[in-house]
């Protein structure tokens, strides 16, 4: 009679498997079905696959890690094949205006305990803050009409609260859970941008005004921090690192040069203290972006010296710091010509350390940081509108009324995007195209703008069975 492996053994054996090996393991015995369905086996799976996740971020609830595998791995899969019967299609309409933004203010983390849900929160020129489940596809709940159009919004999901502005300027504070109104901050004029900024000394608001200053507010008070006129009298616009720790302002095609902000320095400033911050040498710049794995890194589209050629230059960030204050460093680490055939691109965004994603028209170009053109895609018929880019896949949104999905595959050196399928909005005889789009684990949600001055959105929530 031949040796059987003992438990010990056969664990060994196991850690070296795959999850399709280990499930055809399960066959063979009781014995070996009992030892591949070992909690510690399925959890290494779980990192190994998703090394970008910690444990304690992995949401189970009451399942094990086995199902926790294994739903994951069906919802990626539905994701990236988008076969009809993957997806829930639903359009959501309330708003009698133009929705101006959107974000996601539930969690994007994989649940599959029958208590995750996709929330939306909207702004629209109609004067409402509206959010809707999803899932559920519906309206949750809407404020009362503001005295002004609302044009921009940022979500803190961690805290579960939706920040807006109107056009003259007034910010406001409403918790996501019922809506209900927190608090206000008037800003001297209209703001040109906002960016939520949730760091470890507390959660931020980071404003900027179109008379050129920067205000850093608390969050969910509002109240004022510091102060720092950037660009006087010009709109300003701001661009915040992954860490929260650096932010860009920049004033679009305008010989004033973009500067850097230390975040923490701009945390509690009298009149009379500087802010650590730094000038970078370049000019007339349009567009920037930083690289999501490093968290230093600024890639900066602008014109060159002589101001005819566009060019992307990537520099590193850091500081030197000593008793009383906060030097920034930079260093430029590549820069590359983009080519004279290619339209100046209006969208721009970092994808791992070294890939640049640029839309130009109906064009996706990917780039590496030293300017090596890696895929260009023609998918669109018409102008892309915006683009959602994170660790697994690429969106782009269209007036041709589609949303294209792409995903990433990252076996060679650099990224390699594939294109994947459509997905369709409604008829062209009443809808002009998608404007925006997100998406986070289990949902892509698009702004598809109507024909008569309005906008609905148009949900396609991905879904696998919890028993």
């Amino acid at each position: 009679m031949e040796p059987r492996l003992g438990l010990h053994e056969l664990l060994h054996v196991f850690s070296f498997l795959e999850a399709r090996d280990l499930l055809c393991a399960a066959q063979v015995d009781k014995v070996w079905n009992e030892a591949s369905r070992t909690k510690e086996l399925w959890r290494q799976l779980c990192l190994r696959r998703w090394s970008s996740c910690k444990a304690s971020q992995m949401t189970l609830g009451t399942q094990t890690w086995k199902q926790y595998y294994l739903r994951r791995s069906e919802l990626e899969f539905r994701m990236a094949s988008g076969r009809p019967e993957d997806f829930t299609c639903r359009a959501l309409a309330g708003h009698k205006g133009e929705i101006d933004d959107l974000a996601y203010i539930s969690t994007s983390e994989y649940r599959f305990d029958g208590q995750d849900k996709s929330v939306v929160c909207t702004v629209s020129s109609d004067g409402t803050v509206r959010a809707w489940d999803l899932h559920e596809g519906m309206e949750l709940w809407s404020s009362p009409v503001q005295s002004a159009a609302l044009v921009n919004l940022v979500t803190y999901p961690r805290l579960q609260l939706v920040v807006t502005v109107d056009e003259r300027g007034l910010i406001k504070v409403w918790e996501a859970e019922n809506g209900c109104e927190q608090a206000a901050f008037l800003l001297p004029m209209y703001s040109s941008t906002l960016e939520a900024c949730d760091i470890p000394e507390g959660p931020l608001l980071l404003a900027a005004c179109a008379e050129g200053a920067l205000y850093t507010l608390t969050v969910p008070w509002l109240q004022l921090l510091s102060r720092v006129n950037v660009f006087p009298g010009n709109p300003t616009s701001l661009l915040c690192s992954p860490d929260r720790q650096w932010v860009l302002a920049s004033t679009q095609n305008s010989d004033l040069s973009p500067e850097v902000f230390y975040t923490q320095s701009l945390l509690c400033r009298s009149e009379d203290e500087t802010p650590a911050s730094t000038t970078l040498p370049i000019w007339l710049t349009s567009r920037a972006c930083w690289a999501p794995d490093k968290a230093a890194r600024l890639m900066v589209m602008h014109r060159n010296d002589n101001g005819m050629q566009l060019v992307i230059t990537t520099y590193e960030l850091g500081t030197r710091k000593s008793r009383d204050r906060v030097e920034i460093l930079v260093r430029q680490i590549a820069s590359f010509l983009l080519p004279d055939t290619m339209m100046p691109p209006h969208l721009m965004k970092g994808h791992g350390s070294q890939v640049i994603l640029l839309v130009s028209g109906s064009e996706l170009v990917l780039f590496t940081i030293h300017g090596l053109q890696l895929v260009a895609f023609q998918d669109h018929q018409r102008p892309i509108t915006s683009m959602w880019v994170d660790q697994t896949r690429v969106i782009t949104s269209s007036f041709d009324l589609s949303l294209r999905v792409y995903m990433w595959n990252k076996e060679n050196k650099f990224p390699v995007l594939k294109s994947c399928y459509h997905l369709l909005g409604g008829s062209h005889r009443w809808a002009s195209g998608f404007t925006h789009v997100e998406s986070d684990s289990m949902s892509i949600v698009g702004v598809e703008a109507r024909n008569i001055g309005t906008s609905i959105l148009r949900s396609y929530y991905f879904q696998v069975q919890c028993g």
